[in-house]
């Protein structure tokens, strides 16, 4: 079966005599070192992600964090008077310290993040934000801003990796706390769309391609998802 995914072709190169070699080395030379520098600025932030993509590779991924320039990418449209902003799989942060950077304050973001441990480095990171540990597709019905609609969601999930009722889930729920006009910002390294065709169909939603993101590993593209004006669905 071909490999599709960067995470395939990763778990592809791991699983070559050089790559268990590679392995073998690093377990005894390089994770003894990075665990004692774990808690040293981007060093700390570089270890925590990729032991999280050792456990979960398909469910985070990528091997490295997000660059800053797709950072700067995927919140450029946002900034202090979008209103409330939602975060999906925060993770290390790095897509939160870009909208901080653009002017949206603390308070109003909410950072969804499925991984306890991720979790709990938000919520001592940015102690003012409201940090939810669960599961994305599950945010439909329980709004986050006491009834006050969200004006963007920014979306770090790889959902080329989802299957179709996931995303579909995750998408229904998002808009559910999106106000009129608001947007969904999500990236992939693939050139298309993320979300099928047929999805964005029965949800009544319109992908645009905002940018494409050279300066990162690997290079990114980064897509909007708005409603359709003539959408006759439940979103």
């Amino acid at each position: 079966m071909p490999l599709k995914t960067w995470p395939d072709m990763a778990e592809a190169c791991l699983a070559t005599p050089i790559g268990l070699r590679l392995q073998r080395w690093r377990a005894r030379l390089v994770d003894p070192l990075a665990r004692r520098l774990a808690g040293q600025g981007w060093i700390g932030e570089y270890w925590r992600f990729y032991q999280a993509w050792r456990a979960d590779p398909k469910g985070i991924g990528a091997v490295l964090p997000s660059s800053p320039a797709l950072a700067a990418a995927i919140t450029r449209d946002i900034g202090a008077a979008t209103g409330p902003v939602i975060e999906l799989g925060s993770g290390t942060g790095v897509f939160t310290r870009a909208l901080r950077a653009r002017g949206v304050p603390e308070e109003t973001l909410a950072l969804v993040e499925m991984d306890a441990g991720f979790a709990q480095r938000l919520r001592r990171d940015f102690p003012h934000a409201q940090v939810c540990c669960l599961d994305a597709a599950r945010l439909a019905g329980d709004p986050l801003f006491y009834g006050r609609g969200a004006g963007a969601v920014v979306c770090g999930l790889p959902l080329l990796n989802m299957p179709l009722r996931q995303q579909v889930g995750i998408l229904r729920g998002a808009f559910s706390q999106l106000r009129a006009g608001g947007a969904f910002y999500l990236f992939t390294y693939g050139p298309r769309c993320p979300v099928p065709r047929r999805v964005l169909d029965r949800l009544g939603l319109r992908a645009t391609k905002r940018q494409t993101v050279m300066l990162n590993v690997p290079p990114a593209h980064v897509w909007k998802l708005t409603r359709r004006r003539t959408a006759r669905n439940v979103l």
